[in-house]
């Protein structure tokens, strides 16, 4: 049985494809969300979810939430002596949704489609797989988030929508994506976030806020300080909930001896402690714009996901930030999961979903390390050139060339990147290549280097190396993938289809020649004329963008044909 999960910092959900539509699985306690705890007694008792939850106050020690934000990391979480990565205690709450699937339909689902953040990188992805696999699941495909909200949003009516922003804030994450929708396609424009922003940060900065006042006397300062978060942090979660309906809310805390420390925390008193996050809600927001090439204006929806979207200070932001209010039709802690769902009955090939297809993003910039000469004769090493540009949509294959940098120099070594920065070493390595090159005076060697990308993180790089005729191969792929050989010589096949330069595309070659031969055709003024539509046309081929192309070709044969048709002078 192949199911949807969704794996969020502070609930997590699960939801089946099941009669052409996508339902959601009730947990042992009747309830649609499980929270993410894991807590674990020095028996190895294990209690997993909303019983993990309410042990949290009295046995903070033995209790781990929001665990997603060290994903990918190697962070030790010691519960009752033992120490576990972020992958077990998510395999741990992954097995939990499993038997719920299995309570409601008698079968234990052995393959999952799993949502993870838009803006997770390559270790946080292939950590969330990890724990797909820890749990028993073969995970058939990883799904952004907001990807994900925007199939739930999206095939509501099936029609075709203009381009949207879906504005997913939970627990611990912040993502933003912009989608499309026409001709039974899903098409994301761009993704952006923040990995480090979500609902748990609000209820730190209203703990801060309301410690001074409901503790005076500092009596929490005698208390361990484990234990002292955890009753600030359940609080603070209370009082947050309690803010998004009211204007002001108490902020109580009960201690051991049942004695309570309790103040009024108003709406605006919290909306000036969160002024801070509010600001960086902004900043991925126009990233995305920007990479979209959309203007605010032009979207049609600003879709809210993610529970902490509930709170008035985050609406208020997005209505101040677009000028209008956003669509909150979505249930904003079950779109997830219902995308994630309806991921699963497109993977299946339901016959209800036979006619939708999705496209993605790169979440992040793929390139390679490269040294370039200075204005002072030396080499600035361990920098990053960028191959394929994050929100590229994918798959998708490009190709750069780079030259050798010194005399007689006899390999190339081409260190392998993800992430944005200039300098590689902040940036996520993915692996390595080298290459032996023909010795030749410096810049004589050119070397062509193409990466092909697929929407499940299958990286094929390619390395030409036209002066011997030489070719190299180098595949990054999840481990998990490397025993399904089948299914990785199938993926590898899809991207060999687009292994070649939009310059040797068969409709471009015909428009260039044709260009060519108006070229030869005229002079004067005219042939200038052409020769600059030409010269426009080469500089669209060469970006490798299939929007941009597809524009400038539009735009060179429209102007051909008018020159065309008008004849002789």
């Amino acid at each position: 049985m192949l199911i949807g999960i969704d794996l969020g910092t502070t609930n997590s959900a699960v939801a089946i494809w099941k009669d052409g539509a996508a339902q959601l699985v009730p947990n042992a306690q009747g309830a649609l969300l499980t929270p993410s705890a894991v807590s674990i007694a020095p028996d190895a008792q294990t209690w997993i979810g909303p019983p993990a939850l309410d042990r949290r106050a009295a046995h903070p020690q033995d209790t781990a939430t929001s665990f997603k934000r060290l994903m990918g990391t190697s962070a030790d979480i010691v519960l009752a002596g033992r120490t576990y990565r972020a992958e077990d205690l998510s395999a741990l709450v992954l097995g939990a949704l499993m038997r719920d699937v299995a309570a409601l339909t008698g079968t234990m689902p052995s393959e999952a489609v799993i949502t993870v953040p838009a803006y997770f990188n390559d270790r946080q992805r292939k950590a969330t797989r990890k724990a797909g696999e820890l749990a028993g699941l073969t995970v058939r495909r990883l799904i952004n988030e907001p990807t994900a909200a925007a199939l739930a949003f999206g095939l509501q009516d099936k029609g075709e929508r203009e381009p949207f922003l879906v504005f997913d804030l939970g627990g611990g994450t912040f993502d933003v994506s912009i989608v499309e929708m026409f001709d039974g396609i899903v098409e994301v424009r761009a993704s952006a976030g923040d990995n480090r922003l979500g609902g748990d940060d609000f209820d730190t900065a209203l703990a801060a806020l309301a410690r001074p006042l409901i503790d005076p006397a500092r009596r929490l300062d005698a208390l361990d300080p484990a234990r002292a978060r955890s009753l600030l942090e359940r609080a603070a979660e209370r009082c947050r909930k309690a803010l998004s309906t009211a204007s002001e809310a108490p902020f109580t805390v009960t201690l051991d001896d049942e004695t309570q420390l309790s103040a009024p925390i108003t709406q605006d008193a919290f909306e000036s402690a969160c002024a801070p996050l509010v600001d960086r809600l902004r900043a991925p927001v126009v990233r995305a714009l920007r990479d979209s090439a959309i203007e605010a204006s032009e979207l049609s929806d600003i879709v809210l996901v993610g529970g902490a979207t509930r709170m008035p200070v985050v609406r208020k932001a997005i209505t101040r930030l677009f000028g209008r209010f956003p669509n909150t039709t979505v249930h904003p802690d079950h779109a997830v999961a219902l995308g994630a769902a309806i991921q699963a009955g497109l993977a299946g090939r339901d016959a209800a979903l036979e006619e939708v297809r999705i496209t993605d993003v790169c979440p992040y910039t793929l390139g390679v390390e490269v040294a370039e000469a200075d204005a002072h004769g030396g080499l600035q090493k361990g920098l990053f050139s960028p191959i394929i540009e994050r929100n590229t949509p994918v798959p998708v294959s490009r190709v750069e060339s780079y030259s050798t940098l010194a005399d007689g120099q006899k390999h190339i070594e081409f260190g392998i990147y993800q992430g944005e920065a200039r300098e590689v070493a902040r940036n996520v390595r993915l692996g390595d290549i080298r290459v032996p090159v023909p010795p030749r005076p410096a810049g004589e060697i050119d070397v062509s280097v193409r990466f092909s990308y697929d929407s499940s993180g299958l990286l094929e790089v390619d390395i030409h190396v036209p002066a011997d005729d030489s070719r190299h191969n180098l595949v990054i792929v999840d481990e998990e993938d490397r025993g399904r050989e089948d299914d990785l010589a199938e993926r590898r096949a899809r991207l060999a289809s687009l292994k070649f330069h939009p310059r040797e595309e068969a409709e471009n070659v015909a428009l260039l020649a044709r260009a060519e031969r108006c070229y030869e055709d005229h002079i004067g003024d005219l042939r200038r004329m052409i020769g600059h539509w030409i010269t426009h046309f080469n500089g669209a081929l060469d970006t490798q963008d299939p929007r941009v192309i597809l524009a400038a070709r539009a735009t060179l044969s429209e102007r051909l044909a008018e020159l065309e048709s008008a004849g002789p002078l």
